[in-house]
């Protein structure tokens, strides 16, 4: 039987490819046996992220900004040009904003903070959804928050447009009823990662560094997640072993929304 789990002559597109947890997942598509074309608007990262793929990886790096409709539209474009298909697209980029009570949250950044989060992944649904549907096939996975699912104090606009990513992602499951194509999310917890280091740091302004132990102290697994775990839920997701899940949010915290 052949290994389902492989992803051999996919095409995947993933946003936000220079984060911590977009190199982890274009590593293990590639390694999976995907082609892959990586999209941030930070070229200098993007390309040092390609450079860490398998030496036998297929991949093409695309800078973008993903709250521009055009250059979504290029993104998709350049994944068509160069290997004529979409199969996989992890619709990851995004930001935390800042760390601050909504009583002193600019509009801003509020406002800052969804057009990444939020129009960014629509956008990306917006223009390779059609790509999908004429193929007949795909699977897409969204990057929302275990912040998707709980409230958070000081990261309200990331709280809000984490929830927002879930609505996108049952309803975009919705459209493509009858078909065969799937859109799904991960909802990664504490991950070990520059965002999580900024959003401590914001809630201990001036303070010593919070230690690690007081962090994990609320998640069952008593540690902080890795990217390559996220990975491993996105290749899943990406995979024909995941050919009947559609609509879902999937959770990679260690049990924290468990013990909430």
């Amino acid at each position: 039987m052949p290994d389902r789990i492989r992803l051999d002559g996919k095409v995947a597109v993933v946003t936000g490819a220079a984060g911590v947890i977009g190199t982890a997942a274009i590593k293990l598509l590639a390694e999976r046996g995907a082609r892959i074309v990586a999209v941030d608007r930070d070229e200098k990262q993007l390309l040092v992220a390609i450079k860490g793929l398998p030496a036998q990886a297929e991949a093409h790096a695309v800078t973008a900004d993903v709250t521009q409709e055009d250059e979504v539209a290029d993104y998709v474009r350049a994944a068509m040009d160069k290997f004529g298909a979409i199969d996989v697209f992890y619709n990851n980029a995004g930001i935390e904003g800042d760390i601050t009570p909504i009583s002193r949250y600019s509009l801003e950044m509020f406002r800052r903070v969804l057009d990444v989060n939020v129009v960014g992944v629509f956008l990306g649904l917006k223009h390779v959804l059609p790509v999908m549907l004429k193929q007949n096939r795909g699977s897409i996975i969204n990057t929302a928050s275990i912040a998707g699912l709980i409230g958070s104090p000081e990261i309200s606009a990331y709280t809000a447009s984490k929830h927002a990513v879930i609505g996108l992602t049952k309803s975009a499951a919705s459209d493509c009823t009858g078909t065969a194509v799937r859109v799904n999310c991960v909802c990664p917890g504490l991950i070990d990662s520059r965002m999580l280091s900024t959003i401590i740091a914001g809630r201990n302004p001036g303070n010593a560094p919070v230690p690690n132990e007081k962090i994990v102290d609320r998640i069952p697994a008593r540690r902080l997640g890795l990217a390559s775990e996220v990975a491993s839920v996105v290749a899943f997701l990406a995979s024909d072993e995941a050919s009947y899940v559609s609509g879902s949010a999937y959770t990679v915290d260690g049990g924290r929304t468990a013990a909430y």
